[in-house]
């Protein structure tokens, strides 16, 4: 039993360890500047 506690507990650290990398890089590949965006909703103006 303490075997699979220790192997979910390994796995829940790998998901969020992927989670945050793959936020942190989205994050670091955003275009920086204004973002300036025309749809159906309007005008929408971005600082990045």
């Amino acid at each position: 039993m303490k075997q699979n506690q220790l192997y979910l507990l390994i796995g829940a650290l790998v998901v969020i360890v992927v989670v945050l990398g793959g936020y942190i890089y989205h994050e670091q590949t955003k275009p920086k500047g204004v973002q300036i965006q025309l749809d159906q909703n309007g005008l929408k103006v971005e600082k990045n």
